[in-house]
């Protein structure tokens, strides 16, 4: 059975090839890794390090980055036109860097494109990863995706504006006018 991520509400075959480095590796064997053939998605250093010799791929259509949390996403900037998805890595689910990433890419630098949450990614993060721009998620492998899929819907409605919903509550919802003040002669 091929991989499954959720993509905008639905599961769905994934058909990219998520290539990471050995835990440790130094930046330059990093730097230095083999790109296979296909559609992958490679880590920030990969990509600057191997740019002008991906370009064509990139063009085509097959190449994307992932985004460690102590990297910075305006790195992305002027290659973000090129790049047929962004991801970014939640290596614990407790480390909420990420969260902060898509909203800047997002809200900074314009990425209209597929963005997608790699690593340990759960259910009970999806609702806040989706309110600031995330529409792709690689959930853990041990967990059960029809479950996580759930996480998406489990509040109807949010107080605080985000890249989802511009509007904070209080505004959107019409109060009535105050009563007039009547003085008592």
């Amino acid at each position: 059975m091929p991989k499954q991520i959720i993509k905008g509400r639905a599961i769905v075959a994934d058909d990219w090839n998520l290539v990471r480095a050995e835990e440790g590796a130094e930046s330059a064997t990093v730097a230095a890794l083999a790109v296979p053939a296909g559609r992958v998605i490679l880590p920030l250093a990969t990509w600057l390090a191997q740019r002008d010799a991906l370009a064509a791929r990139a063009a085509a259509g097959e190449i994307a980055v992932w985004l460690a949390p102590d990297e910075d996403p305006a790195a992305l900037r002027e290659d973000l036109p090129r790049l047929a998805l962004v991801a970014v890595d939640f290596p614990k689910f407790t480390d909420g860097r990420g969260y902060s990433h898509a909203w800047n890419l997002r809200s900074r630098l314009g990425w209209t494109g597929e963005l997608r949450a790699i690593g340990d990614v759960l259910r009970d993060q999806l609702f806040s990863m989706q309110r600031v721009g995330f529409d792709a998620y690689d959930t853990r492998s041990d967990r059960s995706i029809d479950d996580a899929l759930k996480g998406l819907t489990v509040f109807s409605e949010t107080y605080q504006a985000s890249v989802d919903q511009r509007v904070p509550l209080f505004r959107r919802h019409a109060r009535p006018a105050p009563a007039a003040a009547t003085s008592e002669a």
